[in-house]
């Protein structure tokens, strides 16, 4: 199945959701506002929160893992040189709707301060991943470039695993100031995705204490 047919699919079954919807079929809403309106503003925030919440459990814990346990090293890296820009781009898109939604959800002078803390771990999982995407993974992606040029010369990088690299760099001054410099970078990269992980973390227990099952 191709992308376009994945998406249209995923429409379908979304515009169905819609039509069955309890709003759809006349229920009546405490608020003076118009419980549609509401209804689709929620939707959005919940879709684009999830979606942020699942690509993190994904690229975090199990795709990336994944990868790096089964592809050449420089494979690998080039993979995941094409794959943050967008997961940190997707994630960005993601927790800024939230933020949004959420915001006029719960506008800030009535809101209690539980909500308040809320619309914080929101933007700070915004944060988080602007700072990924626009300072961490550019520095990142650069500094594994000049690495990978090194370790060719070595005739390493083929191989899964650092096993090599850790074996030559004893011996390379020039790839061990290397792997120390792109692991001060790929550290503070790691950091802030996790810092936005937990903060959408905290939101989720938020939601999850809001069902009413």
């Amino acid at each position: 199945m191709g992308w376009l047919s994945r998406f249209l699919t995923a429409v379908t079954f979304l515009a169905v959701g819609v039509i069955f919807s309890p709003e759809s079929f006349g229920s009546k809403s405490d608020s003076h506002h118009s419980p549609k309106i509401f209804t689709y503003i929620k939707l959005a925030h919940l879709l684009c929160f999830s979606t942020a919440w699942g690509a993190a459990i994904w690229v975090t814990f199990i795709g990336g893992i994944i990868m790096f346990k089964n592809l050449p090293r420089h494979q690998f890296g080039n993979l995941q040189s094409k794959m943050f820009p967008a997961y940190f781009s997707m994630v960005g898109v993601c927790c800024a709707v939230s933020v949004a939604s959420f915001g006029y959800l719960h506008p800030w002078k009535t809101s209690a301060t539980t909500e308040k803390y809320q619309l914080g771990f929101l933007l700070s999982a915004f944060a988080f991943n602007l700072t990924n995407l626009f300072v961490f993974t550019p520095m990142t992606i650069e500094m594994m470039k000049q690495r990978h040029k090194v370790e060719r010369e070595e005739n390493i990088g083929g191989e899964v695993g650092w096993s090599k690299n850790v074996e030559v760099a004893k011996v390379n001054p020039k790839l061990a100031a290397m792997n120390k410099k792109f692991g001060m970078i790929h550290g503070l990269s790691s950091l802030a995705n996790i810092m936005s992980f937990g903060s959408l973390a905290m939101h989720s227990w938020y939601l999850a204490g809001k069902l009413n099952l």
